[in-house]
């Protein structure tokens, strides 16, 4: 998953500071250099135009997980499709979460998440996330616990997949603690598993926002400070939470207007 990859990036750049600080001035001589011998004094405007926010989709395209001509994802499941028109686009909706380790309420951003809205609508009444596991947890470089999988394996999920919206790419940090955002394998990935944010985590805004925790944000902060059992002895704060954690049952209200 790209959480995984972007918590790796973070410790590769950070071992690699030194070095990249060397080639930076190695550039800057060549760039003075090239300058001064073509006699092209001009300076060029190379500021890059910052990220603008991602669109809402007019209309919410579901579509098949597994590629053409690949074998089917063994750890998905399949509980068909939400309607393909008629999604809620305004206003928002209440998550209710509820675990073995207590409640947490989510406020659904509807209005810009309207098509993972619907999904989660969708699916929550297959009760597709009853009795599954939140199957990670992160405490270093990022920081939250990582649900939506029934197979539990970090692979699962159902059998269709949908496009990136609500990015924020205007917001720093972009994931500040009490996000709810969803988890993908890249971009137009997006099909259950999401996860909730404990503490400020800086990452790219690749990862949908869904809404935000209203109640219960001490809830996942206590799995995070009963710690991990790592998945790679290497990178020790990602793995497994120790304070197992599964969800019981997983509701959506109807949208209201904020």
């Amino acid at each position: 998953m790209t959480l995984r990859a972007e918590a790796a990036q973070r410790r590769r750049r950070i071992q690699s500071s030194i070095g990249a600080g060397l080639a930076v001035l190695v550039v800057l001589v060549g760039v003075i250099l090239v300058v001064t011998l073509t006699g092209n004094g001009k300076k060029k405007n190379t500021t890059a135009a910052a990220p603008s926010a991602s669109a809402t989709p007019t209309s919410c395209t579901w579509k098949p997980a597994a590629q053409s001509g690949q074998p089917a994802n063994p750890n998905a499941k399949d509980v068909g499709t939400p309607p393909a028109s008629g999604e809620p686009r305004f206003g928002t909706q209440t998550m209710a979460i509820n675990t073995n380790v207590g409640a947490i309420e989510v406020q659904v951003d509807t209005a810009h998440a309207p098509c993972t809205a619907s999904s989660f609508t969708y699916l929550a009444s297959k009760k597709f996330f009853d009795n599954t596991p939140c199957h990670r947890l992160t405490t270093s470089g990022i920081y939250v616990l990582q649900c939506g999988d029934p197979s539990g394996t970090g692979t699962g999920g159902p059998t269709y997949q949908f496009a990136d919206e609500n990015l924020p790419t205007d917001k720093r940090p972009a994931y500040p603690a009490g996000t709810v955002a969803m988890a993908n394998a890249g971009a137009g990935t997006n099909g259950s598993q999401f996860f909730i944010v404990y503490k400020d985590t800086d990452l790219p805004a690749n990862y949908t926002v869904l809404g935000k925790v209203t109640k219960g944000l001490d809830v996942v902060q206590k799995v995070a400070d009963g710690g991990v059992t790592p998945a790679d002895p290497s990178n020790p704060g990602d793995g497994a939470p120790k304070t197992k954690v599964t969800i019981q049952s997983l509701t959506m209200s109807a949208p209201t207007q904020s």
